[in-house]
């Protein structure tokens, strides 16, 4: 599910096929429509995961400082599939909500997903592989976050 998450966080969701899922997590293509049924449903477990291990547990902490956000899977499906798909809005909504009040002010959630956004690398920058797995993928954005990391 972690090497699932990092692929969508790398290349959003429509920038994975399956072949590249099956490749990056090492698992037979039968085995993933087996447990997930699709790659829907594999991206909708992946960023549950996200949210309830990677975000949640961060939310009043990020809240009252100045760490950077390296949510790039949960902040992605915010622009990529929520307009889309009424369950990531759901999910994507429901994690803001929490943020805002942990911090007590929309306006620092607002200021946290500014920072996200002028931290993200051109989206046109060269494509690399990686050679241990094959896949190809656009420069790791979630290494790109200045300040702390999560």
């Amino acid at each position: 599910m972690e090497a699932a998450a990092e692929l969508f966080a790398r290349r959003t969701y429509d920038g994975v096929s399956i072949d590249d899922l099956v490749k990056w997590v090492g698992v037979h293509r039968n085995s993933l429509y087996g447990v997930f049924g699709s790659k829907r449903g594999l991206y909708l477990a992946a960023l549950r995961r996200h949210i309830d291990q990677d975000v949640r547990p961060h939310l009043a902490r990020v809240a009252r400082s100045e760490v950077a956000l390296t949510w790039d899977l949960l902040l992605l499906a915010a622009v990529d599939r929520a307009p889309d798909d009424s369950e990531v809005a759901e999910l994507v909504s429901s994690v803001f909500v929490e943020l805002d009040q942990a911090a007590g002010d929309p306006g620092v959630t607002e200021a946290l997903l500014g920072r996200w956004l002028r931290a993200r690398p051109d989206v046109e920058r060269h494509r690399e592989t990686v050679s241990d797995r094959g896949v190809p993928f656009e420069h790791d954005a979630l290494e790109m976050a200045p300040g702390k990391e999560i």
